[in-house]
């Protein structure tokens, strides 16, 4: 079986492609309005729901970038990926139930349609849809490059793909995700992400059994080494230090109730009631899930160390590397597929939710009204900001060869500071006004975009997505605090009373 590992590994690959195809087609199908196209109707159980959750949060972050991030600065990124298991629990308890009625009361098919609701502004609409637009572009662009990424250490393993440039691989797994996302929508999404959370489970739990077996001694043993050649990487802050960490903490914690692809499936069940069972089902799956972020980056350093692995020549490519080297056949083609399923999935969540901004909420906020013969256009845009993401995530890897997980934190980041105040805090508080959340939501765009873009670093490690979330926080309730009493709908407010 060995002679034949990239055979297997490809062949377990095509047929996850194939499945996507058949999934679209079948998905196309079931699709019959934008309704279906961006929430699917609001019909789906709580194991679909709590599935395409968890595994929304991890993804081509998680799975490249989280390994990758390990490797070279150590056990700093434990605080992104340890601490997200807590902003469940703020996600749930602060957002998902007045979200999931307020959706049903008003009809809405969008977390801009949401926050028009909530407020009654469609200058709130307005900010929250130009963020969803620019934070879907980092982070999409996170997601094709990882994926990017994988196919290209699939391919040059082959003697006929051996020379294979990273554009070619964008190319291609863009294609396919393109037309997985056309036909299908999120219907298709959040159906493989059935399969996707299955997958993700079972091989967190597998690759720590395999991870464990590469040295004798284990993880003490991988971890022992890298103390030796660096102790700072493996102390509770890592290489990049208390305040990186720190940020990491607040802005993954409290930010997973402000990232739209994961909030807006909460508007996804056809029971209120199914979030009682939903949490719980999140957090096993993406407890067991995150075994893979963990376990690979730190036994890849230690290889690489210890002399049994060429140093890598890009971090991203530590869990590729793994899976060919340390694994089972059968289970590197299973943990691979499962990969491309996470990122696809993921991938459609965000093209998904950057479309509705475009076709629905923009042009509603601007001038009252979606855009007639929205499904035609939903597809349509669905290709461009694929394809205009796919063109961002090379420029940013060849200009400086950013690291999935970190290009991801700025997207995650964005998100956080935007969003986190305005539905999180907004749809707890009666007393959050229009002012505060066009102000909050402002001022997060400007610090994190200053920051990343500008090359702007901050004294003393701070992370600009740290800046850009106190500042989002502080100046939400305080501009809503001076701002006058708001004035809300009768039937939003009895909402908030519950």
């Amino acid at each position: 079986m060995e002679a034949f590992r990239q055979e297997i590994i490809i062949s377990a690959v095509i047929i996850y492609m194939i499945f996507c195809v058949m999934t679209g087609l079948w998905a196309m199908r079931r699709t019959h309005d934008t309704s279906d196209f961006f929430i699917a109707s609001r019909g789906l159980g709580p194991i679909v729901v709590s599935l395409a959750l968890f595994s929304s949060t991890l993804s081509g972050f998680g799975f490249v970038g989280g390994p990758g991030l390990v490797y070279s600065i150590g056990v700093s990124s434990f605080w992104m990926v340890i601490i997200s298991s807590t902003g469940y629990a703020v996600c749930f308890f602060l957002v998902s139930k007045r979200i999931r009625m307020i959706a049903e009361l008003r009809n809405c098919i969008s977390l801009p349609d949401i926050v028009a609701a909530r407020y009654g502004s469609e200058a709130v609409r307005f900010m929250l849809a130009i963020t969803i637009v620019l934070g879907v572009m980092g982070y999409l662009a996170t997601q094709i490059l990882a994926m990017a990424v994988v196919m290209q250490a699939i391919l040059s393993g082959t003697e006929i793909f051996a020379n294979i440039g990273l554009v070619a691989c964008v190319t291609i797994s863009s294609a396919v995700l393109i037309f997985y996302c056309v036909t299908g929508g999120i219907i298709a999404s959040v159906y493989t992400d059935v399969v996707q959370g299955a997958i993700m489970i079972v091989a967190g739990a597998l690759i720590l059994i395999a991870a464990t077996s590469v040295f004798d001694g284990g993880m003490q043993e991988a971890t022992s080494i890298i103390l030796r050649d660096d102790p700072e990487t493996v102390m509770p802050y890592g290489a990049a230090g208390i305040m990186a960490s720190l940020g990491w903490f607040f802005v993954f914690g409290l930010g997973l109730a402000g990232q739209p692809h994961i909030i807006t499936k909460m508007m996804m069940n056809k029971n209120i009631k199914d979030n009682r069972s939903m949490l719980p089902l999140s957090l096993f799956g993406y407890a067991m899930a995150a075994l893979l972020w963990v376990s690979i980056g730190i036994v890849m350093r230690a290889a690489v160390l210890d002399g049994r692995v060429e140093p890598l020549a890009l971090p991203d490519d530590a869990a590729s590397v793994f899976l060919s080297m340390f694994t089972n056949p059968l289970l590197a083609g299973i943990v691979f597929a499962g990969l491309f399923a996470a990122i696809m999935s993921t991938s459609d969540a965000f093209l998904n939710i950057g479309t509705a901004a475009i076709i629905h909420d923009i042009p509603k906020a601007i001038q009252g009204k979606s855009i007639d013969n929205d499904l035609f256009w939903a597809r349509i845009v669905t290709v461009i900001l694929a394809c205009v993401a796919a063109g961002f995530a090379l420029y940013s890897h060849f200009q400086d060869a950013t690291l999935v997980a970190l290009l991801g934190a700025f997207g995650w980041g964005t998100f956080a500071a935007s969003i986190f105040p305005v539905v999180a805090i907004g749809l707890n508080w009666k007393g959050a006004t229009v002012w505060g959340a066009v102000t909050a939501i402002t001022f997060a765009l400007i610090i994190n975009f200053v920051s990343q873009l500008a090359g702007y670093t901050f004294p003393y490690g701070v992370s600009g997505q740290l800046v850009a979330f106190v500042c989002s926080m502080v100046l939400f309730i305080g501009v809503s605090l001076v701002s006058p009493k708001p004035s809300i709908d009768s039937d939003i407010d009895r909402v908030l009373d519950i």
